[in-house]
């Protein structure tokens, strides 16, 4: 069983290593320094090569395929969301939440690529969620999960220059 320093550890929330563990994920130097790049910005959303320029700047060369393939492995075992970026035609692909249970509602800023969860539904959501999940099994599809992701303008980048420190 291989060690991990306290440091190493800590660095990696236990929800994150759980799912590591369960698809079989070693946790090698790549996978840390790509969990790094989400876990330094939890809320951001970033294409491959966004990722890419960020382990370079950090000093490391990760080839490009083998980077393509960590991020559809995080994204497969949960660690990861990974959705299309309709407007450059790529993958973006963000930080998954602790919760995994449920319809996930998401905010997603088109200016800064931002992130926001909804953490709670109310009751008219659910029914929506549960709605959908029971019209596609009366067709026979077996559905798994729903993802819900408003996409918009945030508050920070909403807000007219030098007016956000203001309030």
């Amino acid at each position: 069983m291989p060690s991990h320093t306290p440091k190493e550890s800590l660095a990696v929330p236990a929800h994150i290593q759980s799912r590591l563990e369960g698809a079989g994920l070693r946790r090698t130097l790549a996978t840390r320094a790509v969990l790094g790049v989400f876990l330094a910005n939890p809320q951001g959303s970033v294409t491959h090569s966004q990722v890419q320029t960020a382990l370079e700047t950090r000093g490391l060369d990760i080839n490009r395929v083998t980077l393509y393939r960590l991020l559809d492995r995080l994204a497969a075992c949960g660690v990861l969301r990974r959705h299309a970026d309709d407007g450059a035609r790529t993958w973006r692909f963000g930080l998954a939440g602790a919760e995994e249970a449920g319809p996930l509602a998401r905010f997603e800023c088109d200016a800064c690529q931002r992130q926001f969860r909804f953490t709670e539904a109310d009751a008219a959501a659910r029914a929506v969620a549960a709605q959908l999940f029971h019209s596609l099994a009366r067709l026979g599809h077996q559905g798994q999960r729903l993802e819900l992701c408003v996409h918009g303008t945030c508050a920070a980048c909403a807000a007219p220059a030098g007016l956000e420190s203001i309030a």
